[in-house]
C-alpha cells in the first residue's frame, strides 16, 4: 500500500497496524516513495524455542561465517593454549 505524507499523518495508527500485520506500508512525498513502515521485531517465538539448537543449526545456515572467519577445531585449540600460555 503506498500514501501520501498528509494521509499517513492523519491515519498513522492504521497504517501501523498494517505494517504490524506484515503489509507493506510505503508513504510518498508527491508520487515519489520517502519512507516504509515495518515491524520492529520479528514475529515472537515461543520462549521454548528462541534458544533450540534447531533454531541456532537454521539461523547459521542461513548466515554462514565469513572464510576469513572459519577455523577448524584443532585450530581453536591451539589458539586457546597459546592464549593459555601467554598469561604465564
Amino acid at each position: 500500500m503506498q500514501t501520501n505524507i498528509l494521509e499517513a499523518k492523519n491515519r498513522l495508527s492504521q497504517l501501523i497496524k498494517s505494517a504490524q500485520a506484515g503489509e507493506d506500508v510505503v508513504i510518498a512525498n508527491r508520487g515519489k516513495p520517502v519512507a516504509r513502515l515495518v515491524p520492529a521485531h520479528e514475529k515472537s517465538v515461543p520462549a521454548a524455542e528462541a534458544g533450540s539448537a534447531k533454531r541456532i543449526l537454521d539461523w547459521l545456515k542461513h548466515h554462514p561465517l565469513p572464510d576469513y572467519a572459519r577455523r577448524s577445531a584443532k585450530q581453536i585449540d591451539a589458539d586457546i593454549r597459546d592464549a593459555r600460555a601467554s598469561w604465564d
